[in-house]
């Protein structure tokens, strides 16, 4: 497993329909205060040149495309992604444990090796929602099992919610990242997640990265948002 920096904390989130306004909000940031991540909108609208401009401008790059097919094309997949120099790429837990070891050992053979994590359950899927496509139990009992399974194929971490963060760390140990979107600063909306908590929270519940987006993203004025959640996280003495 791949030693991780867990500095800085917060990835914020692209959620853009052009890149326009990526653009002029990255602009004024700094890629050594926090990391970017590009999802399935932006990467479909602008495609690989877009991804390789922000690793260009020297940002850590997580490329959050939730990969979920058959183990070869999974593990292409993820190859194709570390040609465009990102950091961190994802796929879906449920996948399975020889789709998430065939892709972790295609990365294992490459000069630059991004980080390779699974999502576990959503976080805009409540116990109802869960049960609809057919997993039994509350959203945590699926979240642990999944990050277990994970752990055991070789991945360096997964996402998940903050809220299960704290039950997870123990399964898995410190150096195994818990990525965490639902990350809301306490003054914020929740919008479309579910299972939220504060960025102090969730790093005191065992969460190493937060992926932050409208509440920076959407604010008047986002690289204040930013230095605000920042100021919140300073004094957070976690390793």
């Amino acid at each position: 497993m791949t030693a991780v920096s867990k500095h800085p904390r917060i990835i914020v989130a692209l959620d853009y329909p052009s890149a326009g306004p990526a653009l002029d909000l990255v602009s004024g940031l700094d890629p050594a205060a926090c990391r970017l991540k590009v999802g399935k909108e932006m990467f479909t609208r602008l495609g690989p040149a877009f991804v390789e401009k922000l690793v260009g401008k020297g940002f850590d790059v997580f490329l959050d495309l939730k990969f979920h097919d058959i183990p070869n094309t999974v593990a292409a997949a993820c190859e194709a992604a570390a040609d465009l120099g990102v950091w961190m790429v994802n796929l879906h837990a449920s996948g399975g444990r020889t789709m998430m070891s065939t892709a972790r050992e295609r990365l294992e053979s490459l000069a630059h090796r991004p980080l390779l994590i699974a999502v576990t359950i959503l976080t805009s899927l409540g116990e109802k929602d869960i049960a609809e496509v057919g997993f039994s139990g509350a959203p945590a009992d699926n979240v642990i099992r999944l990050a277990r399974l994970a752990s055991q194929s070789g991945l360096d971490g997964v996402v998940c919610s903050p809220l299960e963060a704290g039950e997870v760390r123990p399964l898995v140990g410190r150096d195994f990242l818990l990525v965490t979107p639902g990350v809301r600063p306490a003054s914020a909306a929740r919008d479309d997640q579910k299972r939220v908590m504060t960025p102090l929270a969730a790093l005191h519940n065992g969460a190493d990265l937060l992926v932050i987006g409208r509440p920076i993203t959407a604010a008047a004025d986002p690289q204040a948002s930013l230095d605000q959640i920042q100021q919140e996280i300073a004094g957070f003495a976690g390793v």
